[in-house]
């Protein structure tokens, strides 16, 4: 009974500092000092300069924004021609950084377009004879809604759970494949947790079992070598401002041959070989195409240096904090996203506490909730600790009640965690 009253004490004090202490929106002003950014995962600077894009990304863009501002698609005047050719120039290099034909490069909004048109386009067109598709847990939201809705149309999904490295098990993904699977759609690199799937191993999978292979390589492309055809991947999302280019556009490689088919999912001018209608917007595009070259010609030297600082982060974190636990397999991963949970130390205070850093519990796409992360539930996280992780760095924070409850003999597994 009586640490039944001490866990309400601290509940209620831990819940009324949340309530009265939320993260406020407040802009700074123009001679207040920034926070220092390490929220790469949902946007990233671009060392070694302090912007949000490349500087040699707007130098391409620019002029497309002021000089050269006719529409690409008008093939009866110079000033089409002048964007159409650096349209088509910003696709080549989109293909040359993943070892793809420019004809199977498709301009869309950003990966979550990318990921709806590929899953949502592909499943659709098969469903006539393939009614089934496979995912994981862990999948980015906009993949894991897309196959709800696919759900809600009559298709079949399954939803692989991980491992607790967070890896998935080829044999169950060779078990769950049916005859009529169309496609499976795994993403390279988590943009939670930063384990790097077996995509080679998958590709493979699926080219001898006949059906398509999806990944979504927002996290993945321009940061890791990857070729489309040795990996045998027939589609891949990528996104522009996770490689130091420009938000609002992205791509799709959809393949030519063996030929992926899709279902376009808006109507129009029949832009994009009819996959995906509307103007494409030359200077976003040439951003992209940018950012795609820069990371080709860089991307050595830049894994080398990130992997060298997450190294650092995590000696000088691990070694003079105790209860600190890496999620996701230490080995198979992406240096650039470290996500670690701080045992006893609730992930909202922490971040509340961190006036001089920017950085997030989790993806930005769900960091309006207050639910611990699905990613770390998926790998087998407790839910304390789910509550307790911070992606990518670690600061002090004076009060945390989850401490104190430890410190006075309460079973913090026992709370039943609600969302306020």
């Amino acid at each position: 009974a009586q640490g039944s009253q001490l866990t309400q004490r601290y509940l209620k004090k831990m819940l009324g500092l949340r309530m009265s202490q939320q993260i406020q929106k407040q802009e700074l002003g123009r001679d207040e000092p920034r926070p220092l950014y390490m929220d790469f995962q949902t946007g990233p600077l671009l060392w070694p300069y302090c912007f949000r894009n490349d500087p040699r990304v707007l130098d391409a863009m620019l002029p497309y924004q002021v000089n050269f501002y006719g529409n690409p698609h008008s093939r009866t005047h110079a000033y089409g021609w002048e964007s159409e050719s650096a349209m088509e120039k910003a696709r080549k290099q989109v293909a040359d950084l993943i070892g793809a034909d420019p004809r199977e490069i498709v301009f869309t909004s950003g990966a979550t377009e990318s990921n709806n048109m590929a899953v949502k386009g592909v499943v659709r067109f098969y469903g006539q004879k393939k009614r089934h598709v496979i995912t994981t847990q862990t999948e980015h939201k906009c993949v894991l809604d897309s196959c709800r809705v696919l759900e809600s149309e009559g298709f079949s999904v399954t939803y692989l759970p991980v491992q607790s490295n967070g890896l998935i098990d080829l044999e169950l993904l060779d078990k769950s494949i049916r005859p009529d699977t169309s496609l499976v759609s795994i993403m390279t690199i988590n943009n939670e947790i930063g384990v790097k799937q077996p995509i080679r191993d998958i590709g493979h999978l699926c080219r001898s079992r006949g059906v398509f292979f999806h990944t979504d390589g927002a996290q993945a492309v321009g940061k890791i070598p990857l070729n489309v055809t040795e990996l045998n991947i027939d589609l891949m999302s990528i996104s522009a401002h996770k490689i130091y280019g420009p938000k609002g556009v992205g791509a799709l490689f959809v393949r030519r041959r063996p030929r992926v088919r899709l279902e376009p999912l808006q109507s129009g001018g029949g832009q994009e070989r009819g996959l995906r209608s509307g103007t494409v917007p030359t200077p976003l595009a040439v951003g992209l195409g940018a950012a795609c070259s820069i990371a080709q010609a860089e991307m050595v030297y830049d894994h080398q240096r990130v992997s060298a600082l997450a190294q650092r982060l995590m000696h000088k974190i691990t070694s003079q904090i105790p209860d600190v636990i890496l999620n996701g397999d230490p080995d198979q991963r992406y240096p650039g996203c470290v996500n670690l949970s701080f045992a006893y130390v609730e992930g909202e205070s922490l971040l509340m506490a961190l006036k001089d850093v920017a950085l997030s519990s989790g993806s930005a796409c769900t960091s309006a909730s207050l639910e611990p992360s699905y990613v770390l539930r998926a790998i087998g996280a407790d839910e304390d600790l789910a509550h307790s992780s911070i992606r990518y760095f670690y600061y002090y924070c004076d009060y945390y009640p989850l401490w104190e409850m430890v410190q006075e003999g309460i079973d913090i597994k026992s709370i039943k965690w609600t969302q306020h």
